[in-house]
């Protein structure tokens, strides 16, 4: 058993009884593996029934797992359409509302299954070793399109002779010459693209439409049946090019491809509107931006005549839906992290439906969410709460009902920290920064906390007021919790995301030290216990604090970008990265690289360092910790190094690797905690 195995059996096994013997009414460790979360609602044509997805996890497997469950609109008859230690998921109902179709690997494979709701019988209408994804029905309800991923072998030109027989040589040399040959949470990239399907509901053979040497957006079909619209980027230098997409047509007939939108930047998400004459996307004129706004267009079916419509909203427009009537479209969008359906008419009118969805982030609290609607305007969407992982809501005009309570076995009887809003301003520039502050259930105002300031990634992400399990352990543990969306955060605007635009990091420091600074003022911190720590742009800011102020206790560096030279050209986004995020590449500006990057600092620190990747991370590799920790201790710093086995960028896909990661934490903060003392802070 390594050492890491060993830490995170020992946080397990002191955290699964109380004292005593009793069972504690917080959270625990072991209790991540009881969470359960509602995604992917999809509600019947008619408005009267929901699917949605039950997510949970094996504690002997350490898997994460699903099942289809349903429910009527009102709240009754909730139960499973599936069962079994499998994961089922991306159910879609026909049109008509008598079947639905929904992927699977319950028989070892990946299959595609059709499901009679009036008897419940199944058939298997795809079986393949691959993964079909964006499974969507023709209007007339008798084909179905889908992506699957076609290998296509490239051959080697390095020509080995044949081994003597009997010999046992090493495998061939691996011969690359493509830009991206690798990604976080693959590996390296097997030969071949996705390509687009259809298959007919009443059995066959799927025919594969495309064949080319890129890959195919989600399709969606045009009212006539006989066209599917879909995004791909088609340019030669697409390697370097990655982001420039555009929207085509294929006539299912003759195959013939047409291309609908010709602008620079991303063009995807196709939606055809109910009469079969307009087509909706998404998508921006790309002007190099660290972060640029998601945008909503309408053009004829041909693709002319096309306008944006979203002009006026400064937000990210996604999940877009046709009305029933053809007047305008509902969609999703985050607004100051909160996460929102809105509508918005034709001519760029926009109404908000509801709001308080997220929640399908189990490790941090990310915004989030989803939610699909019906033609008499009844919709269904994650239930975001503070206190739980997501439910199953339902609603019509904004009266809005939670028919799910998943969680309600475990969570009736534990006692979890409550989470405040806050607002303040930032030193650097007095601009308004949003936060949230997470106290142990037990709080007393009349006690001195340990305060953890912990980071969200990204950068170009948010944190909203939803559940967290690594927050509410932390809280559990007996600290107070703060967490905020400094600049460079979304669903505050273009330009509050570009504020951090080729100057990462900068005063975002100043917004989260004012954060710090503005939970001492109420009274309950104890100043001398301060610990900061961050995963990925959080793991970046983390680092970059203890370089600039040895203001924390200790800190826990989670899978950071230490050397952005180094990682520009290791990374597996070296492409974006060098435009995106700097003006240059590498070498053409190594003072600025350097000027950015965490490492500079690293003769300033004091502060006892944790550093924690998983050691397949390709997003920010794991030598980006490796350089960091030698650094440290070439430097006298005390400093440990967590190395999660197998894990990618997102440790948490497993989940002991999320308990490991917390246990982690804990166990390093915990070393330099003193215990709370009991104050009057009314003196």
């Amino acid at each position: 058993m390594n050492a890491f195995k060993r830490l995170v059996f020992a946080c397990l096994l002191f955290s699964s009884v109380g004292l005593f013997g009793q069972v504690s009414n917080q959270l625990e460790m072991l209790d991540i593996f009881n969470l359960e979360y509602v995604s992917d609602p999809q509600i019947s044509p008619d408005g009267q029934k929901v699917i949605y997805v039950r997510n949970f996890k094996d504690v002997m497997t350490d898997r994460n797992l699903s099942n289809l469950w349903i429910a009527s609109f009102d709240g009754s008859s909730n139960r499973p359409l599936t069962t079994g230690e499998q994961n089922d998921r991306s159910p879609k109902w026909s049109h008509d509302g008598k079947k639905i179709v929904y992927a699977s690997n319950k028989s070892g494979k990946s299959e595609i299954y059709l499901r009679w709701m009036d008897s419940g019988e199944e058939m298997v209408l795809v079986n393949s070793e691959k993964s079909p994804s964006n499974i969507t029905w023709s209007p007339d309800d008798k084909h179905l399109a889908f992506n699957m991923f076609v290998p296509k072998a490239k051959p080697s030109p390095i020509k080995m002779p044949a081994a003597p027989k009997g010999a046992k040589w090493n495998s061939p040399p691996k011969y690359v010459d493509d830009l991206g040959w690798r990604r976080d949470g693959v590996g390296e990239l097997p030969q071949g693209n996705q390509q687009l399907f259809t298959v007919p509901v009443s059995g066959g053979t799927p025919r594969q439409l495309t064949d080319a040497p890129f890959n195919h957006g989600s399709a969606v079909w045009g009212k006539d049946c006989q066209h599917l619209y879909f995004s791909a980027n088609m340019r030669e230098d697409r390697e370097l090019e990655g982001t420039d997409s555009d929207i085509y047509s294929i006539n299912l007939m003759s195959g013939q491809l047409t291309k609908l939108t010709d602008r620079y930047g991303p063009d995807g998400n196709p939606a055809i509107s109910p009469d079969g004459k307009k087509m909706a996307y998404l998508g921006f004129d790309d002007k190099y931006r660290g972060y640029q706004i998601s945008r909503l267009y309408i053009a004829d079916i041909d693709g002319s005549n096309s306008q944006l419509i979203s002009g006026n909203l400064d937000r990210d427009v996604g999940n877009i839906t046709w009305s029933a009537d053809g007047k305008g479209l509902y969609f999703q969008y985050t607004d100051k992290a909160h996460t929102k359906i809105g509508y918005i008419t034709t001519k760029g009118k926009v109404t908000e439906i509801t709001d308080g969805l997220g929640g399908v982030s189990l490790g941090r609290p990310y915004t989030s969410g989803a939610f699909s609607i019906a033609a008499n305007g009844n919709y269904a969407y994650t239930w975001a709460e503070t206190q739980e992982p997501s439910d199953l809501g339902v609603g019509n005009k904004g009266n809005n009902k939670r028919i799910t309570k998943v969680n309600e076995d475990l969570l009736d009887y534990k006692q979890l920290g409550s989470v405040e809003e806050i607002w303040y301003k930032s030193s650097a520039d007095g601009l308004d920064i949003h936060g949230w502050i997470v106290k142990p259930a037990d709080f007393d105002p009349n006690k001195k906390y340990p305060l953890i300031l912990e980071i969200h990634g990204g950068p170009f992400t948010s944190y909203g007021p939803v559940f967290s399990g690594e927050i509410q352990l932390m809280a559990a543990a007996g600290y107070v919790v703060l967490y905020t969306n400094p600049r460079g955060s979304t669903s505050y605007g273009y330009d509050f995301g570009n504020q951090i635009d080729k100057n990462y990091p900068s005063k975002d420091y100043d917004d989260l030290m004012s954060g710090v600074d503005e939970v001492i003022k109420r009274g309950y911190i104890d100043e001398n216990q301060l610990f900061v720590t961050g995963g990925s742009g959080g793991g970046v800011l983390t680092s970059w604090i203890i370089g600039k102020t040895d203001r924390f206790k200790a800190a826990v560096v989670a899978k950071p970008v230490i050397n952005w030279y180094s990682w520009a050209l290791y990374a597996d986004m070296s492409a974006f990265a060098t435009r995106y995020w700097f003006d240059k590449k590498p070498w053409e500006d190594p003072e600025k690289y350097m000027k950015h990057s965490p490492i500079s600092l690293v003769g300033n620190v004091t502060t006892p360092t944790m550093l924690l990747t998983g050691e397949s991370d390709l997003r920010t590799p794991i030598h980006e910790s490796e350089q960091y920790y030698s650094a440290l201790k070439l430097q006298g710093v005390e400093t440990a190094m967590v190395r999660i086995p197998g894990a990618y960028h997102g440790i948490a896909a497993r989940p002991s690797n999320l308990i490991g990661k917390v246990a982690a934490i804990l166990t390093w903060f915990d070393k330099y905690k003193t215990e709370s003392v009991s104050v009057d802070i009314r003196r």
